[in-house]
């Protein structure tokens, strides 16, 4: 590459601020005591905390260097397989930001929030207008607790029929937390393994899916960015033997406008409003996970529901077959506001063009990279693509020595070793909203350290060597954690 994105410049060292501290030093004053002096209870006094003395500077300029070290979607690209770590719009922040939602408490009564539980209504029919599906429950406060609430649905359908289950399906290109999520519900989770091409096949469902069996758990798009093209024929099998299908709906970012997820089988998914409707994602921050649902298992969402009652919006309880309520309160509602926002200025054909966008930038990044890295599944992908480090290995090069150079270049490592079933995987997700010359650049970067794997394989061993950390002894931070600070 001519140029990185990366540079060598100025990037400032910062001490811990106990390092800094000097005695005496402070930022503040306190005005002169208008009272006397009055000795404490000796019991009561100790030595207090161990804070660092620093004047106004100091804590201003700590905290403003800290900042320039961090790297965020402001700053870059985050190619992050199966995250959508996607640049939002600022106006969906601003929307969430106004002061009568924003500044409403969650104990006001109905009549001084109606404009809120307005907001969630729609929203509410939005996204099962956008899924195809009957019913959604906004319940659930992210992703994995949406999984959650989707089992406990399906476990409360089966104990409503009196015939419960003991086992769930899990593919192996399903989300990691699938299993998990399936567990807490009392499931033991089957493996399914995914045929040749990357996606299940009916014949590879069939024996597994018993009388014993609640249903299956179907990523789709799957972890491998492949869409699963038998999805009916496999939900028509699970149907028949009396079983239920749900869909992990992280992936949906390649879906919208595209597919009516009902018409496929689905009777249970859930959504990441957090990846795909515009929420800035990471960094522990708050997510939404609703789920939709087929109308027969509408009884069982989760509480409260919300009712509109003429011109009036309530919340109720009011439903004896709930799986019950999953945490206090409605939720993150300033996430459900920004979903909200940005469901309305995109509208249907701008939310279709958001998955045939990103759905062609992992295209473009699969086609232009597969000359250079081992491509497991090669036909058209969705949002994303797995590559692997096979053609690397032969040069003692590994995946993790080519996402360490990569920082090198300026660009944010991909997911790697993920999904499992790709050995050695480098898994890349570009979004919809990253333009084409961004992605030319990520691109050269990597073909240049594809290039360097093969005649200069050292400089990739030592990487990243232009970054303010160099190469962390990982597994001896694994073996021996510093846990405190």
């Amino acid at each position: 590459m001519k140029e990185t994105v990366g540079t060598t410049g100025l990037v400032f060292n910062e001490p811990l601020l106990w390092e800094k501290s000097k005695k005496g030093r402070m930022g503040y004053a306190l005005p002169k005591a208008d009272v006397p002096h009055a000795p404490l209870d000796a019991a009561l006094v100790s030595e207090g905390p161990d804070f660092p003395e620093l004047s106004e500077v100091d804590v201003v300029r700590h905290y403003t260097r800290l900042s320039q070290w961090n790297y965020g979607v402001d700053s870059g690209m985050y190619p992050l397989g199966s995250c959508t770590m996607k640049y939002n719009p600022k106006t969906n922040e601003r929307q969430a930001a106004l002061s009568g939602f924003a500044g409403a408490h969650p104990l006001l009564p109905e009549a001084l929030c109606q404009g809120i539980l307005e907001l969630l209504f729609h929203l509410e029919r939005y996204l099962a207008e956008i899924t195809g599906m009957d019913a959604v429950s906004l319940q659930p406060a992210a992703g994995a607790q949406g999984e959650l609430a989707g089992m406990l649905v399906i476990h409360a359908y089966h104990r409503n029929q009196g015939r419960q289950r003991l086992k769930i399906l899990v593919p192996d290109t399903a989300h990691g937390t699938n299993p998990a999520s399936a567990a807490l519900c009392g499931y033991r989770s089957v493996p399914v393994p995914s045929g040749a091409r990357g996606i299940l096949t009916p014949d590879m469902v069939a024996p597994l899916m018993d009388e014993d069996t609640a249903g299956i758990m179907i990523t789709n798009p799957n972890t491998l960015g492949l869409f699963e093209k038998n999805v009916k024929a496999i939900a028509a099998l699970v149907h028949d033997r009396g079983g239920l299908v749900y869909c992990d709906g992280a992936n949906m970012n390649a879906l919208l406008g595209m597919v009516d997820m009902a018409a496929t089988g689905v009777d249970v998914l859930h959504l990441n409003l957090h990846k795909t409707f515009s929420t800035p994602h990471g960094g522990g921050g708050p997510g939404s996970g609703p789920i939709c649902v087929k109308k027969h298992l509408a009884p069982f969402l989760p509480v409260p529901r919300i009712l509109k009652k003429g011109k009036t919006y309530r919340l109720s309880e009011a439903f004896p077959e709930s799986i019950g309520k999953l945490h206090a309160f409605f939720g993150n509602t300033g996430v459900m506001i920004k979903a909200y926002s940005y469901i309305l200025s995109m509208g249907p054909n701008g939310l279709k063009r958001a998955s045939q966008l990103a759905v062609l930038n992992a295209n473009y990044v699969r086609k232009r990279l597969k000359d250079c890295f081992h491509l497991p599944h090669d036909g058209l992908c969705m949002h994303e693509c797995v590559f692997s480090d096979k053609h690397q290995l032969p040069h003692h090069v590994t995946t993790l020595d080519m996402a360490k150079r990569l920082m090198d270049y300026g660009f944010h490592p991909p997911t790697i070793y993920f999904p499992l079933v790709v050995s050695g995987a480098l898994m890349i997700e570009p979004t919809e909203t990253e333009s084409k010359e961004t992605l030319d650049r990520f691109i050269e970067a990597l073909r240049a350290i594809a290039r360097e794997a093969r005649e200069t394989p050292q400089t990739l061993k030592n990487a990243p060597g232009r970054c303010k950390v160099r190469r962390l002894d990982e597994v001896g931070a694994a073996r021996r954690p510093c846990l405190t600070g």
